[in-house]
This record gives C-alpha cells, sequence and structure tokens, in this order.
C-alpha cells in the first residue's frame, strides 16, 4: 500500500544568515524545520573538521548497517587520495565522494545533511558521456536541507530505507518569475502517479517511495520518525551553479582545519 501522503504546509517566510550559529530555538527541531528555523538567534561561526570527520564516519555506520554498500574510494584515507594518478580524475571532476554540509548556518544537527555522489557527468562539456547523477544521503531526524530549487537538474527523491528507518517530508511551492514562493497548487509525480498538493503542502515518502523534483520547484525536506536513507537519481550535477536557495545560503560551509581530515570532501580534490 502507498505510504506517498500529502500533508498540510506551513509557511517558510523567515529569514536565516550566512554563517551563522542558532543560539536560541522557539520550537521543537521539526518545528522548526517547517518554519525555515524561523525566529531563530545566531552568531557566526564555522565548521569544524572533527565534526566533518565525525558525521562521514556516523553517515558510513548508517549506510552499512542498512545495508548500502559505498564504492571502494569511500574508503580512501587522504593518503591514498595523493597517490593516485590521472586514473582516478573523473572521481575529482565530477566530484564523486563525500560532501557534508551545514549551509555555513553553524548548527549541523537541525540545518544540515551528509551526501555520498556515487556517479555524476560534466555540467558543460566533459569527457565523460554520463548524462545522469547519482547521490546517497543520510538525512538525521528533524535535520532540514532548506527551501531551494535548480534551473537545470530534475531529481528523483527515494526513501531507499526500510524496518528502522525514518520517512522523509518533502514540502513543496512553485517558484515566482522574481524567485519568491508561489501560492498556486504543485503538480507533482509519486511514483509515475500525479498528485496535486497545495503550495506549501508537504509530500510523506515511506521506505521505496520517491518524488520527481522539477527545475524552479522549491522543495525542502526532513527525516521524521529516525534517520533517512535516501537516494536521489537526476540529471547531471551542479552544485556549484544549480542550487537557488530561497534565503541566501551558501551550499558548502568554511571549514576550521583543528584535526586532520578522515576523509576527503568531494570540493577538496586535486586533478592529477
Amino acid at each position: 500500500m502507498c505510504e506517498c501522503r500529502l500533508a498540510a504546509g506551513r509557511s517558510h517566510q523567515g529569514r536565516l544568515g550566512l554563517g551563522r550559529q542558532f543560539k536560541a530555538m522557539a520550537a521543537p527541531p521539526s518545528e522548526i524545520g517547517f518554519m525555515l528555523l524561523r525566529d531563530v538567534l545566531w552568531e557566526e561561526i564555522d565548521m569544524k573538521r572533527s565534526a566533518i570527520n565525525r558525521y562521514i564516519a556516523d553517515a558510513a555506520d548508517f549506510f552499512r548497517e542498512n545495508h548500502f554498500v559505498l564504492p571502494p574510494y569511500a574508503d580512501w584515507t587522504p593518503e591514498e587520495w595523493q597517490q593516485r594518478g590521472s586514473d582516478a580524475n573523473e572521481l575529482r571532476s565530477e566530484r564523486l565522494g563525500w560532501d557534508v554540509t551545514d549551509f555555513n548556518g553553524g548548527h549541523f544537527e537541525t540545518m544540515g545533511l551528509t551526501l555520498f555522489t556515487l556517479r555524476n557527468g560534466m555540467p558543460v562539456g566533459g569527457k565523460t558521456a554520463k548524462v545522469y547523477a547519482e547521490k546517497i544521503m543520510f538525512v538525521r531526524q528533524d535535520q532540514v536541507t532548506p527551501f531551494h530549487y535548480h534551473a537545470r537538474k530534475t531529481e528523483d527523491i527515494i526513501n531507499r530505507g526500510g524496518k528502522g528507518t525514518g520517512r522523509l517530508a518533502v514540502q513543496l511551492y512553485n517558484s515566482t518569475e522574481d524567485r519568491g514562493l508561489a501560492q498556486s497548487p504543485v503538480m507533482v509525480s509519486c511514483d509515475g502517479i500525479q498528485r496535486r498538493v497545495e503550495a506549501g503542502g508537504t509530500v510523506i515518502l515511506g521506505p521505496g517511495e520517491s518524488i520527481t523534483l522539477t527545475p524552479y520547484l522549491y522543495h525542502t525536506f526532513h527525516a521524521i520518525n529516525g534517520h533517512g536513507l535516501i537516494g536521489e537519481v537526476s540529471s547531471v550535477n551542479d552544485d556549484d551553479a544549480d542550487n537557488y536557495f530561497l534565503e541566501p545560503l551558501p551550499r558548502y560551509p568554511e571549514i576550521v582545519e583543528d584535526e586532520p581530515p578522515f576523509r576527503v570532501l568531494c570540493t577538496e580534490y586535486r586533478l592529477a
């Protein structure tokens, strides 16, 4: 029986600052997620390498516990990356591998994401013939990925979890010509079934269920009832130029190097 359900939405009109740490919260994390972390006080902070190391280790354990096997280069150390020659340049140029972000918000467990890009093509030109991309994501319970859309990418977001993992709450708005939130109903496909969602409505994805997100469709998501094992299959992914956040946010964090890296992030590669 399909668990893809619609839930009443809440308007996300709050404000977020760049590079800020949240100092006070007016509601539980799940409620804050649906308010775009509104009415939160903050101070500037960067992400520590020690925290990134821990988040990658947590994600690797979560994938392993849920029988999602990553490719061998997921376990390469920084030293092993340095030893690899030009044979690994596709991994580097297409930015395959680990990706951890708090959107420079300073409160990762409330607003952040841990991803592993499994395959990708080049956004413009390039030597690979791939016109598709795939990611696997560790979405912590109540951890929000903030409102954004893509101008070029179409993506399927898939709940790849099962027993013991969470569901994914995806809130939707059409965009306006000036990049605001439209109040028109959203037509969206869930596993090939067309659904009408009111502006700000939420689709809940149970295990095995998916939603197709087309260009210019604002979306935000977080896991409920447990951590989410969430997949993404899409056209070519370009995180540098094809993320349009409702509130101005950087896609990647600023990092404080307080300890050596456990794994190399996909933004840190150097071509051989």
